[in-house]
């Protein structure tokens, strides 16, 4: 016998981002759009299409699109209870809005809202309390994908590294490993350059100018076991962005295990 969901989980919230109504829904409403500056995507871009969102080797969440108004509205569900290795029949899908809005000035405000019910397990509320953390700094990505990288297709890097301990002590080793300063200072890291565009709470977001230009995040995050998470995500916007992952993926992953971080 499956359990009616009933408890209500909800987050909302507004980000205003530079680009017509046109080039934000290329943005946030295109499989193009949303590997540029979220995480890789497949989505057949209509009404009642699919979706894929690929969030670490052999993970992801599937979905299906049940609001489509170009440029103004989409709307997707995905399984959450599938997400998390749960009963299906538990919890009601995930449902996430996107409303643009234009404003004068050549700017939009995307609304954006998630909203599910489950049965209030303790699991859920942990969960739902972790989406918002997770997710926003995302929209940094989209900002600066709109200011600067608007329309191209992003090639992702991504690599992390567990080590011993906290999280925020982990964060302060590789700020400075990376030589991050404060917004809007220039860095130089391995052999990178760019500028500090958003420091946040355990994380960093660079605009790279050289020698692949792009947006890359540097981040820490703590498990349950004692251990802490180091890691980079890079998007990149050049013909030659392909062979530079190639190279620099399996660099970045060594540099991250070799942290010095203090015992």
């Amino acid at each position: 016998m499956s359990t009616v969901p009933n408890v209500p989980y909800r987050l909302e919230f507004s980000v205003e981002v530079p680009g017509t109504p046109e080039q934000v829904w290329e943005a946030i409403a295109t499989a193009k759009g949303m590997s540029a500056w979220f995480t890789q995507t497949e989505m057949e871009e209509r009404e009642g299409g699919s979706l894929h969102f690929t969030m670490g080797p052999e993970m992801g969440s599937d979905g299906r699109v049940t609001g489509w108004d170009p440029p103004r509205r989409l709307v997707y569900e995905e399984d959450w209870a599938a997400l998390m290795g749960k009963d299906p029949d538990s919890l009601s899908p995930l449902t996430s809005e996107f409303v643009v809005e234009a404003r004068s000035g050549g700017t939009c405000v995307v609304r954006v809202t998630s909203s599910g019910f489950g049965i209030g397990a303790a699991w859920e509320s942990e969960w739902w309390d972790t989406l918002a953390p997770g997710w926003l700094p995302f929209f940094d990505n989209l900002r600066l994908y709109l200011a600067h990288f608007t329309g191209q297709e992003a090639t992702q890097l991504e690599a992390t590294a567990s080590h011993a301990g906290d999280a925020e002590t982990l964060w302060s080793t590789l700020r400075a490993a990376l030589g991050l300063g404060e917004e809007g200072t220039p860095v130089e890291a391995r052999g990178a350059t760019g500028t500090v565009e958003r420091v946040g709470e355990r994380q960093a977001q660079v605009r790279l100018t050289a020698p692949v230009p792009g947006m890359l995040t540097a981040f820490t995050y703590g498990e349950e076991d004692g251990k802490a998470t180091a890691g980079v995500r890079a998007y990149l916007f050049s013909a030659d962005a392909a062979e530079h992952v190639r190279r620099e993926q399996p660099a970045w992953q060594a540099w991250l295990q070799e942290l010095p971080v203090p015992a």
